[in-house]
């Protein structure tokens, strides 16, 4: 069976990109499905955020996309089913290597092409719209895109949705925008509301119902190295995704 590979991405740092790609892949897992998640970031939150210590890794995502062969570059995440392929600083060293490189934004799909034993691929990518993006969408069939409930993130929303309708037309036609995912919601606050309804007249069909709370505990859990669910589990931000893993599941079945 193919993965089904989603693209957590967005342009603007501080969204929310790696708390989701942790905490889907850990609800994903839950519900029994096999995941890997790469950490596409040179900082590496989302190796750190699941408690790996990026000091002597063996292989990361930049070996990956410097030829390097997937089973080498994948480790355990210390929970079953949850696989990672970790990254640090030298990733950032990738975009530089790989610019007078052949089919360099088809780097990653050709890693994962082939690739088995995962019913998900997810994809946490950095805070821009560079070379390490592009390989990410090129990897993917569905784009998540976590989206701040301020108006200076939803102004890249439309820069962003223009990328990926680009990316579809000329590198990668299977391309599918899963949804937006308004995050760090306080509905004590008009602001969030207004942003949350301003999404829902540009995009009525691809917001994502479950809202992703303002939460301290979400904050929390990755200095622990957990993720929500395992540091606590009856918190707003562990039901949020939760509910979340319930609607892209939906959604990837619509889509298929």
């Amino acid at each position: 069976m193919t993965p089904y590979t989603i693209a957590i991405a967005n342009q603007k740092g501080g969204v929310g990109k790696t708390t989701t790609a942790v905490n889907l892949g850990g609800e994903l897992v839950r519900r029994g499905y096999r995941v890997l998640l790469i950490d596409s970031d040179p900082q590496g939150n989302a190796t750190t955020s699941l408690g790996i210590a990026k000091r002597n890794l063996p292989a990361t995502t930049y070996d990956l996309l410097l030829g390097g062969d997937l089973a080498t570059a994948v480790m355990a995440s210390g929970r079953e089913r949850f696989m990672l392929v970790p990254a640090d600083q030298d990733l950032a060293g990738a975009t530089v290597e790989l610019a007078s490189a052949p089919q360099r934004e088809q780097r990653l799909a050709a890693a994962l092409r082939g690739a088995d034993g995962y019913d998900f691929i997810l994809i946490d990518c950095p805070p821009s719209l560079g070379l390490l993006t592009l390989n990410a969408l090129c990897a993917a069939d569905g784009v998540l895109i976590p989206l701040q409930c301020e108006y200076l993130p939803l102004e890249g929303l439309a820069q962003l949705k223009t990328t990926l309708e680009r990316v579809r037309a000329s590198l990668n036609p299977r391309l599918r925008l899963l949804g937006v995912l308004m995050t760090m919601y306080d509905g004590r606050t008009n602001l969030a509301h207004q942003v949350v309804d301003e999404v829902q007249r540009h995009f009525p069909r691809l917001i994502f119902r479950t809202l992703i709370p303002r939460s301290v505990r979400l904050s929390e859990a990755p200095s622990y190295g957990k993720l929500i669910a395992e540091y606590d589990p009856a918190s707003r931000g562990a039901q949020a995704y939760a509910a979340l893993a319930d609607e892209v599941l939906q959604r990837k079945e619509r889509r298929q």
